[in-house]
């Protein structure tokens, strides 16, 4: 494996610009208010009260605690730190640290311990609490105590997400050196975890049964099990997670770099679902996975994932989710008698508090402030942009103090000026990742040849500013069965559905749905039985508001040209499009349409025919 990239942390890295806006948003949405309004988190027995306690209280904090930090919002981190110290309080001398209650230890799913490790480095990283290292310490001994004692086994949820260890393991063996018991652990969560390689024949031919092993969330944690380990223990990376996306991709991949999964792998059709927990741990596996290899490819897929893939499904203030979101989504409406989910039931794709299951309610949060710490990563070579996010980061390198700031619009905009700040002359390689879609590239005003970096070497005392421009192209991407995509960048384009909301407040199983923290149903009021009349698009540049992936006025546009075909509806339902057209002959000449970015576009149509108009 190449020399490992680090990540920097909120107290170097801090957001600029329209990403700035974005994690505002998040703050006063759901994610930055959950603890005040839902049960699971409220009154969680993880701090003495008797909800779950097992997984939501730590998903929570692992999306809350970096956005507390990023946004040096002292209500916020003085909220996080309220449950950090129950949490640590409630360590028992063993080191045991989850609030099992009565349920014994041989019996409570695990997976809780191995998420609590990783969540209580997130906070140390930035908070730099000194009790921190301590807790983690003793949480992973007391696990592989308990392992190696035949105490407890990895079961069910723990099983299949046994390499998240890894994360905090990693750590501790950086920050207390190579201990016996460490490697002993890493062994025995291989021997006892999932073996995702022996069972990607499942992923070819999606049944209507659940089961973990094709649960779309396991897998996509997964993808980054075998880098992980690669690097623990020191040996050579073998391209598992290659292998293994390509298969998802091939047998179950969107438009928009994810797979279907509603709740488990359902297929490539364009009305299958993709669930939100899915969206945000497959961004966590590749930052991971770009970080430990270096490969442009995930640093790509990330990008595609994070700037359309999560802003699809979650409302433009970020109040509301879905469980599932849909390629091809005319409408988010229950359906009866059946759903069209293959092991979700029928309000999975509604926007609201919990709908279907309050995981993802719990766990969305981590999404853009983790994306936004992999913005930049070094190693003891180099300092490198991984992802152009508007941003200033202060570091030092070699006791130098240096600060990069970058003024960008990208994705909406292709245009980065950076301005790299020195107190003094620094030997620093700074490189700037240059996605592969890139056209024309221009550096300070220059022609450039394609590559996929462009490295700066050394500088001077006080400012330097470099100036990066390239152009993208509109593009078709062809999809299955006989359908296309329409792709600039790292953005897909939808045509948007006009949409009519109606609010749902109410009281189920003891939790109240109230505005702003209610369901909402969405129902077209505009056509979308179309086809693309045209593989030539024109781009719309228009101004980035205060809510950047905004459903009423999106950022930029594509004009395209469609016409109207005879579409139809799935067999059995009524606000579900048929997998495929009924028929593809145009039904009228070619009109003018606006696309959107797929993430601005709650109802849309994503995937459609290139017909010939009449």
């Amino acid at each position: 494996m190449p020399k490992n990239y680090s990540f920097f942390t909120s107290n170097e890295l801090k957001p600029s610009g329209w990403m700035l806006d974005q994690l505002n948003v998040q703050k006063n949405g759901l994610n930055g208010n959950l603890d005040k309004v839902w049960p699971d988190i409220r009154d969680s027995k993880w701090i003495g009260g008797d909800r779950e306690g097992w997984e939501r209280v730590p998903y929570w904090l692992d999306g809350f605690v970096p956005l507390a930090y990023l946004l040096d919002d002292e209500d916020m981190k003085a909220r996080a730190q309220k449950y950090i110290d129950k949490i640590l309080e409630g360590q028992e001398e063993d080191g045991w640290i989850c609030p099992n209650g009565n349920t014994p230890r041989e019996k409570y799913d695990t997976w809780a311990v191995i998420l609590i490790s990783k969540v209580l480095l997130e906070y140390y990283r930035c908070s730099n609490d000194e009790r921190v290292p301590d807790a983690v310490y003793r949480t992973l001994k007391n696990f592989y105590e308990l392992l190696d004692a035949k105490k407890i086994k990895l079961f069910e949820w723990g099983e299949h997400r046994w390499y998240e260890t890894f994360i905090a393991l990693q750590w501790l063996k950086d920050r207390f050196g190579a201990e016996d018991w460490m490697y002993s652990l890493g062994r025995i969560l291989i021997e006892q975890g999932t073996d995702y390689d022996a069972l990607a024949p499942l992923w070819e031919n999606p049944t209507d049964v659940w089961g973990q092993d094709v649960h779309v969330v396991n897998i996509a944690m997964m993808l980054k099990s075998e880098a992980l380990v690669c690097r623990f223990f020191g040996d050579e990376y073998t391209g598992l997670a290659d292998r293994l996306y390509d298969k998802l991709m091939k047998f179950n991949g969107t438009p928009v770099g994810i797979f279907t999964g509603d709740e488990c792998l359902s297929g490539l059709s364009a009305i299958q679902g993709t669930e939100l927990c899915s969206v945000v741990e497959l961004m966590y596996s590749l930052e991971q996975l770009y970080a430990c290899t270096g490969d442009k490819k995930w640093a790509e897929t990330l990008e595609t994932v994070a700037f359309n893939a999560l802003p699809a499904t979650i409302s433009d203030d970020m109040w509301a989710h879905q469980y599932d979101q849909m390629s091809n989504q005319i409408a988010c409406l229950p359906m009866s008698p059946k759903p069209i989910f293959r092991t979700n039931n029928g309000e999975a794709h509604l926007f609201g508090l919990e709908p279907h299951y309050g995981c993802c309610t719990a766990n969305f949060g981590q999404g853009w402030p983790k994306f936004m710490l992999s913005a930049y990563l070094y190693n003891d070579d180099e300092v490198l942009c991984a992802v152009p996010l508007p941003s200033s980061l202060n570091f030092k390198w070699k006791n130098v103090p240096v600060n990069i700031t970058l003024k960008t619009e990208y994705p909406f905009v292709n245009k980065l000026v950076y301005t790299i700040t020195a107190d003094e002359a620094v030997d620093m390689t700074f490189k700037i990742r240059i996605p592969s879609f890139a056209e024309n590239l221009r550096v300070d005003g220059e022609n450039k040849a394609a590559s996929e970096f462009i490295s700066f070497e050394g500088f001077a005392k006080g400012e330097t500013t470099i100036e990066i421009s390239f152009d993208t192209a509109p593009e078709l991407i062809s999809r299955p069965y006989g359908l296309s995509s329409v792709r600039c960048g790292s953005l897909v384009f939808s045509l948007p559905i006009k949409t009519r909301y109606e609010m749902r407040e109410y009281v189920k199983d003891g939790v109240e749905r109230k505005y702003p923290y209610c369901d909402y149903t969405l129902s077209p009021e505009s056509d979308w039985n179309f086809a693309f009349a045209s593989d030539k698009f024109a781009v719309r540049q228009k101004a980035v508001g205060s809510v950047p992936f905004s459903s009423e006025n999106p950022p930029v546009t594509l004009e395209a040209e469609l016409c109207h075909i005879n579409w139809g509806l799935e067999e059995g339902f009524d606000s579900v499009c048929s997998k495929i057209p009924r028929e593809t002959n145009a039904l009228d000449g070619a009109v003018k349409a606006e696309l959107y970015p797929y993430g601005c576009a709650k109802l849309r149509m994503t995937e459609m025919p290139l017909v010939k108009n009449k």
